[in-house]
C-alpha cells in the first residue's frame, strides 16, 4: 500500500500558528482568528484543557496544502467507513459543489454501479466556511473484494479500497492521538506497510484545536490511507472545539467531517456507536459526552451489550479516549476517566468485554485483565495507544513504583495491530516507530472470554 503515492508539498513548521493554508476567508479575518486562538490558549486553564504536566518539545508539524494538480471540483480528503454488514460510506470535500455521486466497480476504470448521497457544509466562528462535504453510502458489497471508485463528476482521480472479510481472521490497525507531524507521517507509513483490514482510532484526530484549516490539512494527510481502508473513529478532547460565547456547539467539525454509522446501531449520537465486522463486535464510546447512569449513552450501551450474539461475534472490543487505567503521571484524576469508569466499568465486565483501547495519554501502556483496580481474569485487557504522533509530544513520566496490573509501558510513538485469528485467540502487537523501521516492541496472545469456561456469563 503506497501511502504517499500523490505528489505532496510537505512544509515543516514549529508551531500551529505558522500554518499557510488555502482558506475560504480573508487574510485579515484569519489574522483575527489566530489572535483569538492565541488568546484562548493563554486562558486554557480557565477553559478546562490546561496541561498539567511537562512534555518534551513539540515535533515538527506538517502542512499539507491542496495539490497543484487539483482544481475546485476535484475530490479531496477522501475517506471511507463501514456501514452495516455490506456497505461503505464514502466521504470527500470539494471547493465547488459537484454531484453527490460515487461510481464504482470491481474493474479498474469500469464502474458498473452508482450511488447518490448528500452534500453539506458548516461555518465556524464566522470567519471559516468549510468546503462542500459529501456523504455517499455504496453497496451492497462483496467481502474481501477490491473495488475501484470515483467521486462526483471528476473522472481524473480514481481511488480503490478492499472490503474486510466476512469471517475471521481479521486484522485491525489501532492508533490514537494522531495529529499531523513528522511522527504522524512515520506512523502512517508503518501502518501502510501492514495488511490490516480496518483502522480503529480512539480519538484526537487532527489537533486542529479551533483552527479549521488544520482539519483540511489532516484530511489530505490521511487520504492515501483512509481512502483505501475503512477508518472507524471516536472523538477526543481535541475534537470538542467549543468556545463559550463565541461557539456554543461542541464537535461541529468532527461531526460534519467524520460521520460514523451511529444510526445503524440504534444510537442517537455520532459520538457513540457500535458495528460488527467478521467475528468482532466493536463499541466506540464518547468520553466527552454524558456517560452517567441516567444518560442516553449509558442506556444505549446497556441495550447494545444485551443484543450481542457471542456465537456470531465471539470478540467484544471497546474504544474510549480517556483511559480508565493509567500509570502515567499525565491526565491523572480527570472526570472523563474516573467518572466514566465508575459509571460503565460494571457493564463492560458483566458483558465480558475482551479488550478496551484508549488514547489521550501520549504513550503506550498495556495492563493485565482487570476489574475494579484489581487483576481479574474475566475483566478486559486495557491498552493505552495515544502515541500516534501528535504535536504536543510524549508523556514520559510514570508513577513509581509501577502498579502490578501494568504489564508494559513506554513513552514512544507507534501504533498497534490487533489480529483476531479465530474465535478463541488473537495476537496483539505494539510497533514502536522511534526506529527507522516499525519495530515490534510488545506482543501478547489473547484468549477470548467466550472460550474460557471460567468466565461464562
Amino acid at each position: 500500500m503506497n501511502l504517499f503515492r500523490n505528489n505532496r508539498n510537505y512544509t515543516n513548521h514549529s508551531a500551529f500558528y505558522h500554518f499557510r493554508f488555502p482558506c475560504h476567508c480573508s487574510s485579515m479575518a484569519l489574522t483575527g482568528s489566530l489572535l483569538a486562538i492565541a488568546f484562548l490558549f493563554s486562558f486554557s486553564g480557565f477553559l478546562g484543557f490546561g496541561i498539567s504536566y511537562d512534555r518534551p518539545p513539540p515535533r515538527n508539524t506538517l502542512s499539507v496544502p491542496l495539490s497543484d494538480d487539483l482544481d475546485e471540483s476535484s475530490p479531496q480528503q477522501v475517506h471511507i467507513s463501514l456501514v452495516g454488514k455490506d456497505k461503505m460510506r464514502i466521504s470527500w470535500i470539494t471547493e465547488d459543489e459537484t454531484p453527490a455521486t460515487v461510481d464504482y466497480g470491481v474493474t479498474k476504470g469500469a464502474y458498473n454501479f452508482s450511488a447518490s448521497g448528500s452534500v453539506s457544509s458548516y461555518t465556524y466562528l464566522i470567519v471559516y466556511t468549510s468546503g462542500k462535504i459529501y456523504d455517499v453510502v455504496i453497496g451492497p458489497l462483496e467481502p474481501n473484494t477490491l473495488y475501484f471508485y470515483r467521486c462526483g463528476s471528476n473522472s481524473q482521480r480514481e481511488f480503490s479500497f478492499r472490503t474486510p472479510p466476512v469471517e475471521l481472521p481479521i486484522e485491525f490497525a489501532v492508533v490514537g492521538d494522531l495529529g499531523q507531524t513528522e511522527w504522524t507521517k512515520s506512523t502512517l507509513e508503518h501502518i501502510a506497510g501492514s495488511t490490516f483490514d480496518v483502522m480503529l482510532l480512539p480519538g484526537d484526530l487532527s489537533y486542529a484545536d479551533f483552527y479549521q484549516p488544520l482539519w483540511d490539512s489532516f484530511g489530505r494527510l490521511v487520504e492515501p490511507l483512509a481512502s483505501q481502508r475503512p477508518w472507524m473513529v471516536t472523538q477526543g478532547n481535541h475534537e470538542i472545539e467549543k468556545i463559550p460565547v463565541f461557539h456554543s456547539q461542541s464537535f461541529t467539525s468532527y461531526n460534519a467531517r467524520w460521520h460514523m454509522p451511529f444510526e445503524e446501531s440504534g444510537s442517537d449520537s455520532n459520538l457513540y456507536y457500535s458495528f460488527e465486522v467478521a467475528g468482532v463486535h466493536v463499541i466506540m464510546l464518547g468520553s466527552y459526552t454524558d456517560f452517567e447512569t441516567d444518560s442516553a449513552q449509558y442506556k444505549w450501551l446497556q441495550a447494545d451489550l444485551a443484543k450481542v450474539d457471542r456465537n456470531r461475534t465471539p470478540w467484544i472490543v471497546v474504544l474510549i479516549h480517556a483511559p480508565w487505567y493509567n500509570s502515567n503521571t499525565a491526565h491523572q484524576g480527570e472526570y472523563e476517566s474516573d467518572g466514566m469508569k465508575k459509571s460503565m466499568e460494571g457493564l463492560l465486565y458483566g458483558a465480558r468485554v475482551d479488550v478496551v483501547f484508549a488514547g489521550h495519554v501520549h504513550a503506550y501502556e498495556r495492563f493485565a485483565r482487570v476489574y475494579s483496580d484489581k487483576a481479574d481474569n474475566c475483566g478486559p485487557i486495557h491498552i493505552t495507544i495515544g502515541d500516534g504522533g501528535n504535536r504536543e509530544g510524549l508523556a514520559s513520566k510514570y508513577i513509581d513504583p509501577k502498579p502490578e496490573i501494568s504489564l508494559f509501558r513506554e513513552a514512544s510513538f507507534g501504533h498497534g495491530r490487533f489480529k483476531v485469528v479465530n474465535t478463541s485467540h488473537a495476537l496483539w502487537e505494539w510497533h514502536r516507530n522511534d526506529d527507522v523501521q516499525s519495530i515490534v516492541a510488545d506482543t501478547v496472545w489473547l484468549r477470548s472470554h467466550v472460550s474460557d469456561p471460567a468466565c461464562e456469563v
